[in-house]
């Protein structure tokens, strides 16, 4: 069994049972608890409401062939392109010929995505597609959207039970290892700490990304990577950490702004909107490009650090004036909204936008049913590693994944759920961080483990998050807990990225500036270090 570790928490005061318990509330939890519910009782924890996670900042929509001049097999291509080599086929196959059916599940259950005259689904276009294939609602809010119909969906099923403000801790395991439920803490509830248990026969981990690692990131403030370091504690591997992708176009809102920047969506480059520099000179064109600024998230990133560093500015500009205040009002309410409340008004100027950690293309390595390698713990969603991504996911396919492998996990749950086991606590060393650690962890890895990597910049992170792995605590706290899941998702990413001698796809190496076949596979990372795995053809 491999090594294992746990937080640093008071014993539990209280336990409840369900036959599975799910972590998380965005689309991922909350169509896995609905598909589970068929297998037994179901336990949705999330970590403060329910609909906080990133599922409702989503703005751009879900890929999906539904076109008549679509099929699975254009998305299949177009997601295997952006991948740069590293995506698992099968799982790209999967997504892409079960996707259209999960769509339209969500649709039968309330969703409600913009329509054309004719009432046809309004179908547009992102970067990476070519073809017309992103479904949205409201315009931009589209993850809102999803959201509602599926929170709505949960709260009325008699087989799931809710419960909100509750940080998962740890996986509880039997004496050989399989998943036993978990350890949370949950306010106002038990003792005053508020630590508790709950026993469950199949965990499912759907608990979004790790944005908050870096100082600058769409992420909302809960998404602090606990589902990968809850799966690492427990003995699980995680693979492909080094590939985070930054979105292109946040709203740069100043110097010094940190934290969860507003998104600006790429539909809007879509749409016709284009990205130039102070000087009115395009950033990226069909000579960098064939796809220009509807380019993969990568290629624009990296066009827009370049462009940047050249000039020495912290930001470049988003012209969509020529787009027309009708259109940008339809289909871009929020956005215009965001921009107008920072002072800035996309009909009359250009927005001002930069780079920022928005998407985890790797996390907790499962199979095409969601499995991880713990009995019994399954991990879908932003959390998961599906193979779907490789080096670098295709916009609006991340809503999508979790729609289709979250109902993957209720289906093998519903073919065979484990007898509930003895949760055993072995002898395993505890770990709790200062909450001081987190500013400065964020720092290092915004400075050295950005969008810009060198093996120096990433040498001198490592040092950084060595030393403040050592700033420890004796008094457990959310915070704590959460500073110290953020130093361990950290630590493993920069492993990763450190081992990865090449640039790929969300990976920048400015000393590699090449991607190698020597690096066609996968880092795959446990308690125990970094591995490489490179991929059965290669």
């Amino acid at each position: 069994m491999r090594a294992t570790r746990r937080l640093l928490a008071p014993a539990p005061g209280w336990t409840t049972t369900a036959d599975v318990v799910v972590v998380g509330s965005g689309v991922a939890g909350l169509t896995a608890a609905l598909h589970a519910a068929r297998a037994g009782s179901v336990l949705l924890v999330t970590k403060v409401l329910v609909d906080d996670g990133s599922t409702r900042w989503a703005q751009g929509g879900v890929a999906a062939a539904l076109g008549p001049d679509d099929s699975p097999e254009e998305h299949l291509r177009d997601t295997l392109v952006a991948g740069v080599g590293l995506c698992d086929v099968d799982a790209v196959r999967v997504l892409c010929e079960e996707g259209p059916s999960r769509l339209r599940e969500l649709m039968a259950i309330g969703a409600a995505f913009d329509r054309d005259s004719s009432g046809a689904l309004s179908l547009t276009r992102e970067g990476g597609h070519h073809r017309d294939r992103i479904v949205h609602a409201g315009g931009d809010a589209t993850g809102a959207e999803v959201q509602r119909a599926l929170v709505a969906a949960v709260k009325a099923h008699p087989q799931i039970r809710l419960v909100e403000h509750a940080l998962v801790l740890d996986l509880l395991r039997t004496a050989d290892g399989r998943a036993a439920g978990v350890t949370l803490h949950v306010l106002g509830e038990g003792t005053e700490d508020g630590v508790g248990s709950v026993h469950a026969r199949a965990v499912v981990l759907a608990t979004g990304g790790m944005g908050q690692v870096f100082s600058s990131t769409t992420n909302p403030s809960v998404s602090t990577g606990d589902g990968v370091a809850i799966a690492m504690r427990a003995g699980a591997a995680v693979s492909d950490l080094e590939f985070v992708q930054f979105h292109p176009t946040s709203l740069y809102l100043g110097p010094g702004a940190t934290g969860q920047q507003p998104l600006v969506s790429e539909a809007m480059r879509g749409e016709g909107a284009f990205l130039v520099d102070a000087d009115g000179r395009r950033v990226i064109t069909t000579d960098d490009h064939p796809l220009a600024d509807l380019a993969p998230r990568d290629v624009v990133a990296k066009a827009i650090t370049r462009r940047m560093l050249e000039q020495s500015v912290d930001h470049v500009l988003l012209d969509a004036r020529h787009l027309g205040e009708e259109l940008l009002l339809q289909r871009f309410p929020t956005i215009v909204a965001r921009c107008r409340e920072a002072g800035i008004d996309p009909v009359t100027e250009p927005v001002p936008v930069a780079p920022a950690a928005h998407y985890a293309s790797g996390g907790v390595r499962t199979d095409l049913s969601g499995r991880t390698d713990v009995p019994g713990l399954y991990a879908c969603g932003e959390v998961a590693c599906t193979g779907v991504h490789g080096a670098n996911r295709l916009a609006s396919n991340s809503l999508l994944e979790g729609l289709v492998f979250a109902a993957r996990i209720g289906a093998d749950l519903e073919r065979e759920l484990p007898p509930q086991g003895e949760p055993v606590v072995g002898p395993t060393e505890a770990v709790l961080l200062d909450p001081s650690v987190r500013a400065e962890l964020g720092t290092a890895m915004t400075s050295g483990a950005g969008v810009l990597r060198s093996a120096a910049s990433l040498a001198r992170t490592a040092a950084a998050l060595q030393e403040l792995g050592a700033r420890t605590t004796q008094a457990p706290s959310p915070a704590a807990w959460e500073a110290t899941d953020l130093h361990l998702v950290a630590t493993a990413l920069v492993a990763a990225a450190a081992r990865r001698e090449e640039t790929r796809g969300a990976h920048w190496r400015e000393d590699c500036p090449e991607a190698s076949d020597a690096w066609l596979g996968h880092l795959v990372t446990t308690l125990t270090g970094t591995s490489f795995e490179p991929l059965e053809s290669a």
